[in-house]
């Protein structure tokens, strides 16, 4: 019974929840190339205030600027935010796409 308890509470530390939300549009076009910055934030709620405040995050020059430059992108279209939620971290993507 005990070992079910253990696996029941594993499951449900590494279980998550995605969530892609728009964070910047502007008139230039969408366009063909995606660049993406990645980051895990570790007993945090939020990633920006992570990095604000200096805590726990495997990438400090996470950002828009970041993923602006991994997909060679001049002319910024649309910025989303994909934050996955586990129990003790959480991973964010910003996705940046454009011309």
């Amino acid at each position: 019974m005990r070992r079910y308890l253990y696996l029941a509470a594993a499951i449900g530390m590494l279980t998550s929840c995605s969530m892609t939300r728009p964070y910047t549009v502007t008139n230039n076009p969408i366009g063909t190339k995606k660049g993406v910055s990645k980051t895990t934030v570790v007993f945090g709620t939020s990633a920006g205030e992570q990095l604000a405040a200096g805590m726990i995050v495997t990438n400090k020059n996470f950002g828009v600027i970041e993923a602006a430059k991994k997909g060679k992108i001049d002319k910024i279209g649309c910025v989303d935010v994909k934050t996955t939620n586990f129990w003790l971290f959480q991973k964010v993507e910003v996705i940046v796409t454009g011309e």
